[in-house]
């Protein structure tokens, strides 16, 4: 939880820019400020409200009224600066410096707001690290800090006296109050994101449940295809078994017919040495018919077979005489 510990305040409104800062120690859990009026009870509230917001005071004429005047001691102009320790809601320790300066000239007075410092302990080195920061990033970045939200700083924790009223007032200030307290433009906004986010997610929803019919169908036509697809596919292995028992008859059927021309050429070169043979006997008989026409009678008919064999050894034996007398001749 995030607390206040100290305060310091120099050159606001009646603490002096030239006297020693003012420090202010705060218990816990509450500290009671007592003092008689004009003693700065409320410069002290003010101060933390500036310290920990950026918002000055109702009524001071753009703070020139909230820095010490420099009229008063005598300097053309004054340096205010207030600072506040404070643990965060992470419960460390930090140190906020707020500095504001006022410039009096001839006529008129000039209020100007100085870059803040932020200091933090370095967790893992135990070093101090000081962060210059613009006035409008410290607005932003101690509440957070803090963890409460700045309008609550502001109209609650650190309201100003002149401004305690603000419950009584008119509706619509009040309105703009409380809206800014419970942060309700940022709820409003949120439900008018929600409510473009939900529009945009029903168009989404109906793009989508359109497509998904259009899937839908393409699935029931995809499954269609599928279907034919395997029908086609066995009616496919069908004809390769069909396709691969033609094949094996075919083979078959090829060595059948190997055979078969084997066979036909064996018959063929049978019938054409039958041919030969004929055509030989046909001249045998032609040279026989012819022999026989010169050898006019037949003077083997009235010979015996014994005779005829006797014959026949003597034509040898004289054809052989022959031979070898011829052959004695030549050589």
């Amino acid at each position: 939880m995030a607390s206040i510990s100290k305060l310091s305040i120099r050159g606001v409104r009646s603490f002096s820019p030239n006297d020693e800062e003012q420090v202010i120690g705060f218990c816990f859990p509450l500290t009671i400020i007592v003092g008689a009026n004009g003693c700065g009870k409320t410069t002290i509230i003010e101060s933390l409200k500036y310290a920990v917001t950026g918002s000055l005071p109702p009524g001071n004429k753009s703070g020139q009224s909230f820095v010490h005047d420099p009229n008063a001691v005598g300097q053309s102009n004054v340096k205010a600066s207030i600072k506040l320790r404070f643990n965060n809601r992470g419960n460390n320790s930090m140190v906020v410096i707020r500095s504001m300066e006022l410039i009096q000239k001839k006529t008129t007075m000039t209020f100007k707001q100085l870059d803040g410092i932020l200091r933090t302990v370095d967790p893992t080195t135990g070093q101090r690290v000081s962060l210059s920061h613009k006035c409008t990033e410290l607005d932003r970045q101690i509440p957070n800090l803090m963890g409460v939200s700045k309008p609550i700083l502001e109209h609650v924790v650190f309201c100003h006296q002149e401004d305690s009223s603000w419950p009584l007032q008119e509706g619509a200030v009040l309105k703009k109050r409380f809206d800014d307290i419970f942060d309700s433009t940022k709820y409003a906004k949120a439900l008018e994101a929600i409510k473009a986010s939900r529009k945009d997610y029903a168009s989404q929803v109906k793009d989508l449940k359109a497509e998904l019919e259009g899937l839908k169908s393409h699935k029931h036509a995809a499954n269609g295809f599928r279907n034919e697809l395997e029908k086609c596919q066995d009616e496919i292995s069908g004809v390769d078994d069909q396709i691969n028992e033609c094949v094996k008859i075919i083979a078959e059927e090829d060595a059948i017919i190997a055979e078969k021309r084997k066979i036909l050429l064996d018959i063929q070169a049978f019938e054409a040495k039958l041919d030969d043979k004929s055509f030989e006997l046909s001249r045998e008989d032609a040279v026989l018919e012819k022999q026989k026409e010169l050898l006019g009678d037949d003077v083997m008919k009235d010979k015996a077979t014994d005779e005829l064999k006797e014959m026949l050894r003597e034509l040898d034996d004289k054809q052989g005489y022959q031979s070898a007398r011829a052959l004695q001749e030549k050589e």
